[in-house]
């Protein structure tokens, strides 16, 4: 059990530091993971906790860069597809649709490198558009952070913007996709329940070292950054539904 927690609390701070200093990444890198052991649901459950606690961090942190009309465009959307795409999760292959989402998300980044000045207009209906599509993700596989990622990324935004952003946005859709969970008969226990005592300051951790890291990233620099790592979490969601 000592060694299970430790892994565990491992797994907790690297996925947090990836998905401060991305935006996106903490249940794309704990699902897999986490899913050989546990069953779907309860993992699906455990990871968006967590992942609830990396969106406060994120505002905590990056609270300069509040853009309440982009949350608002981009989050409500995001809610009411979130809890469509949590109602939906056992009737949809999410194998063959994350594979699409990775094969979709390399040839943005692809693009992106090729062309980084590539900007999308902050309009209401991109943001609409953009925030609907990553709720229906992380509803159905509870990976929608690079989609919500690569859409945030074609604005062009500031760093602190972004994360900030992204941080608020995927705050209200977590509640919404855990109320659905919880409210669905799923429930954590053993290891996965109790250990939250410790995963969850390990998560801070996590979010406070990555910070020191984006404030070193030149602004100019970050969107690569970010669009980098896009290019991983597509290569694994394709070649590794």
């Amino acid at each position: 059990m000592e060694w299970q927690l430790i892994l565990l609390a491992l797994l907790t701070f690297i996925a947090s530091a990836i998905g401060t200093l991305t935006g996106f990444g903490t249940s794309s890198f704990m699902v897999p993971v986490l899913v050989l052991f546990f069953p779907p649901l309860e993992t699906l459950l455990f990871v968006g906790t967590i992942h609830f606690f990396g969106d406060v961090w994120k505002m905590l942190l990056f609270k300069s860069g509040i853009k309440w009309r982009l949350i608002l465009l981009f989050g409500i959307p995001g809610i009411v597809f979130s809890w469509i795409g949590s109602s939906l999760v056992l009737n949809v292959n999410s194998e063959v649709l994350t594979g699409i989402i990775g094969l979709i998300l390399i040839a943005y980044t692809l693009f992106l490198f090729a062309t980084p000045t590539f900007k999308i207009p902050e309009r209401t209906e991109t943001a609409i558009v953009g925030g609907s599509f990553y709720g229906l993700i992380a509803g159905i596989s509870g990976i929608g952070g690079a989609v919500r990622g690569a859409f945030l990324s074609a604005f062009n935004l500031k760093k602190s913007v972004y994360l900030f952003t992204t941080g608020a946005i995927a705050f209200f859709v977590d509640v919404t996709r855990i109320g659905n969970y919880l409210i669905g008969g799923v429930s954590l226990e053993g290891l996965l329940f109790w250990g939250l005592l410790v995963f969850v300051p390990i998560s801070y951790l996590g979010a406070k070292v990555a910070e020191r890291f984006v404030d070193r990233i030149p602004e100019k620099k970050f969107r690569l950054v970010v669009a980098a790592f896009l290019l991983i979490i597509g290569f694994k969601l394709f070649l590794f539904p």
